[in-house]
């Protein structure tokens, strides 16, 4: 396939490598300009970072991770077994090297310019759901304002300060300020620990397990091949093929799309791509509720995000830099547990299960991985890290327009993976 008016060569077929929210809305949306995909996945679909995280929609929140004030609660929270923030392995030369890149990147001059490329990104992120809704992906996308919870009112100055600063860089988000009574009405979960709260108008959230495979049946139901249990260990390029080598005789494209989340830098060595990605790890569990939760919350001290579902809540929370295949810390869920009790009301707790973990890929700068490499043909689409459930479905249906015209979209161009 050619578009000769371009000087361009549209591929006729792509594999993508990663069949998480970002993976498959790229092969989803090339599907879209009648481009054969292949996804091929380590696991199975959604076995990552999109499984069973909070689920968040919310692009009124959405912003870099790097910015000065972590730096200062950083370096204090490492130090406390009980902190939501930990590292699995501090001598590992690639977290070395990840950390040494993001405090480079935590300036405030980094962090505006980096939050205008959220913020054109941000404001394209409902219209990219309605788009895959329209195109037949089932899904409940329901609506919600985030709640974010305090027991002290001095406790919000961070999280107020950090909406602040994303609304002056001109980002649309609602807010109101509530007492601890108002809040308990909005949501009668909360306990009387809470003493404020600060309200995000006009979010969204879903369960992600259920709508990863959605978009994985509406892929197949397109005609697109999904390779489960496919691990893929490296790309090259060889007699002007693309080829991804796992554990048999290799996959041949002609264009693919590195989409394996927090294991992508592996695969991405020797093609140009210099900023580290590194797994920010997740954990969560649910538990069951006689009345169900009106909205979701966030609880910011404890860096826990609690999300409605039906007759169960999801609780996620926790950053915990390692490798993702190493093996997950059932203390850090006991963590979780002893820092959202307070805090709310009316959960039978021990009915808590579906615990699990799932590395983010972080991007050590704090922006997404979107675009081409120094190798023809060779796509990526990675390191969201926090936000790859709300950026997901635009990050590709941007990249599945960039490999179907050869042009780049200006909300792009600040995503180059080579820059």
């Amino acid at each position: 396939m050619s578009d000769s008016s371009l000087g361009y060569r549209v591929p006729a077929r792509v594999t993508v490598i990663g069949a998480g929210i970002v993976g498959l809305s790229c092969a989803w949306s090339l599907q879209e300009h009648g481009i054969e995909v292949c996804v091929v996945d380590r696991a199975r679909p959604g076995s990552g970072a999109s499984w069973q995280n909070a689920g968040y929609v919310s692009p009124a929140i959405c912003a870099p991770l790097p910015e000065p004030s972590i730096l200062r609660y950083g370096v204090r929270a490492v130090l406390s077994p009980r902190s939501p923030v930990s590292l699995v392995h501090a001598t590992d030369p690639r977290l070395v090297r990840f950390l040494a890149a993001m405090v480079h990147s935590c300036r405030t001059s980094t962090w505006r310019r980096s939050m205008a490329a959220y913020r054109a990104l941000n404001e394209r992120v409902v219209d990219s759901y309605r788009h895959q809704l329209d195109g037949g992906v089932s899904m409940e996308l329901t609506e919600g304002n985030v709640i974010a919870c305090f027991a002290d009112p001095r406790e919000s100055s961070g999280f107020l300060h950090e909406m602040e600063e994303i609304v002056g860089a001109g980002q649309a988000a609602e807010l109101s300020l509530l007492t601890g009574d108002e809040a308990r009405e909005a949501e009668p979960h909360l306990s009387e620990r809470v003493s404020m709260a600060v309200v995000v108008r006009g979010q969204q959230y879903l369960t992600p397990s259920a709508y990863v495979a959605a978009l994985a049946k509406s892929v197949r139901e397109r005609g697109g091949k999904i390779l489960e249990n496919t691990p893929v260990t490296a790309v090259e390029r060889r007699r002007g093929v693309l080829v991804a080598r796992g554990q048999g005789d290799g996959l041949e494209a002609e264009a693919m799309v590195v989409a394996a989340g927090a294991w992508a830098s592996n695969l991405l060595a020797g093609h140009g791509v210099r900023v580290p990605v590194y797994g920010g790890r997740g954990y969560s569990f649910t538990v069951a509720v006689e009345s169900p939760f009106r909205s979701p919350l966030y609880l910011p001290v404890a860096r826990v995000a609690v999300t409605p579902q039906g007759g169960r809540a999801r609780f996620a929370g926790i950053m915990e830099f390692g490798p993702p295949d190493a093996p997950s810390r059932p203390a850090r869920i006991v963590h979780m547990l002893e820092a959202a009790q307070p805090m709310l009301r009316d959960i039978d707790w021990s009915t808590k299960a579906d615990d699990w973990m799932g590395a983010r890929p972080l991007s050590a700068d704090g922006l997404p991985l979107v675009g081409t490499t120094k190798t023809p043909g060779l796509f990526v689409a990675g390191g969201h890290g926090m936000w790859g459930m709300t950026l997901g479905p635009l990050s590709g249906a941007l990249l599945a327009t960039q490999i179907a015209t050869g042009v780049v979209a200006p909300e792009l161009a600040p995503l180059d993976p080579c820059r």
